[in-house]
């Protein structure tokens, strides 16, 4: 118990508050930035069964722990970023000359800052042999408030079947750069609680963005398994509790043969099309391959009919020092945009896709050494519109990573993200400086 009290002391420290501005600055996708190479930091939490390694069943987390015990861990971390940018690239400045007055003052260089300092304390319970519990809570500021992060627990029914519900994420897509084919990322998420059912719900009351809430099942079966599960996104510890017509189904059978691995799945919501998708990942020549298809119906309306697929390639160079990401993506879900006829969210609002032909190329090259250099650069096209994000990232001592990096936006239009959209609508050219101190410490004890 000794550990416990040292890390609860450690959570409830008081912290420095800095003034800090624009904080969206922070909310930085990494998967854009380096580390879209790197492995999961928790693999075990999400099992996966790799192409060309000895198939193995999928196992969630429990069956690796003891028979009973507890497990705390604690982190920290300080994000520090400023962004300096323009509303127009800077070698079309003259274009200013032609605007009016008030649009050309939200197109002239612009500073924006952010600074956010936050702790995480979480507990992994082992009650019994069967049964596991997960909690996480983080508390940052600014806001001053506490968050809740994971809070599941898991149940193994005699070795065979594993039943896991509460909030986390579940992951069904394999492309780094496009999410289409994990459809449980592309529910909308209930905000507030309304008198009548939906879909009679103003904008206010859904959101793009939000936690997930899942019951699921994992069976293994011989070289594989399926995966059945219940979701919802609903802002339940805002206390909404989700209409029944707000929690989506879905399952997912994979195959992982030592060639190759292939999954299979379909997902149903409401207010969404319902879809099913195949994806395949295998190595040839000691390149990683993958590809994936999805089909949508809008049962609601006409039942048409809306599709995509992709494909694309991972491959390591000069032993490990250059690696090189390259993927084809066409979108054609257009007939399938909306959740129902009666709502207004269309597919510019819910999916970060754009029509047609999509193109991604990330190449990083690791100078390694006592500072950790790399090098990365990662650039989308899609619809007449291009994103390149050039920059560095190094590492001068033990848990601070420093980010250079240019986000440029170029042609008739660009991806809105973080990254290019804190202060004002459109900024296609900022210069992005952030620092990120983080570090972490782990006790347990098993009997």
């Amino acid at each position: 118990m000794k550990y416990f009290f040292i890390l609860l002391i450690l959570v409830i420290s008081p912290f420095v508050l800095l003034p800090a501005q624009g904080t969206n600055l922070l909310d930085i996708d990494y998967n854009q930035l380096d580390s879209i190479f790197d492995e999961p930091s928790h693999p075990a939490d999400t099992p996966q069964n790799p192409a060309n390694k000895e198939a193995v069943k999928p196992a969630p987390v429990i069956s690796d722990l003891k028979k009973r015990g507890i497990e705390f861990g604690f982190s920290y971390f300080f994000k520090g970023a400023v962004n300096p940018g323009w509303g127009v690239l800077p070698w079309e400045l003259k274009k200013l000359e032609d605007m009016e007055e008030e649009e050309r003052e939200e197109k002239k260089f612009s500073w924006a800052f952010g600074v956010e300092i936050g702790a995480t304390i979480d507990i992994n319970a082992q009650i019994s042999e069967n049964f596991r519990i997960k909690s996480a809570i983080t508390y940052g500021i600014p806001g001053s408030e506490f968050s809740l992060g994971d809070f599941f627990f898991d149940y193994n029914f005699f070795n065979y079947v594993f039943f896991r519900a509460g909030k986390f994420e579940q992951s069904w897509g394999i492309s780094p750069n496009f999410t289409y084919t994990n459809l449980l990322a592309r529910i909308a998420t209930q905000m507030q609680s309304h008198d009548k059912e939906l879909p009679d719900y103003d904008r206010d009351a859904v959101s793009t963005n939000g936690t997930s809430y899942i019951m699921k099942l994992d069976v293994p079966i011989g070289i594989g398994g399926f995966q059945l599960l219940a979701l919802t996104r609903a802002n339940i510890a805002g206390g909404v509790i989700p209409y029944a017509n707000f929690i989506g189904f879905g399952g997912k059978f994979n195959l992982a043969f030592s060639w190759a691995d292939f999954n299979l799945g379909a997902f149903y919501q409401e207010y969404m099309a319902a879809r099913a998708f195949l994806s395949v990942k295998t190595s040839i020549f000691k390149t990683d391959i993958y590809g994936e298809g999805l089909i949508g119906v809008n049962a609601h309306t006409d039942n048409s009919i809306g599709y995509a697929f992709n494909f694309g390639f991972t491959r390591s160079f000069f032993n490990n020092k250059l690696d090189i990401n390259g993927e084809y993506f066409y979108y054609g879900e257009e007939k399938t945009e909306y959740f129902s006829p009666e709502t207004e969210f269309r597919k510019e609002e819910t999916l970060p896709f754009l029509e047609g032909h999509n193109f991604a190329l990330n190449i990083l090259y690791k100078f390694g050494g006592s500072i950790n250099t790399r090098l990365f650069t990662t650039f989308y096209y899609g619809d007449k519109s291009f994103r390149l994000i050039p920059g560095v990232r190094i590492t001068p001592l033990t848990n601070i990573d420093i980010y250079f990096a240019v986000p440029m936006a170029l042609g008739d239009g660009y991806y809105i993200n973080t990254l290019e959209n804190y202060r004002y609508e459109h900024r296609p050219f900022s210069v992005l400086l952030y620092v990120n101190f983080s570090g972490s410490v782990r006790a347990s004890q098993y009997y």
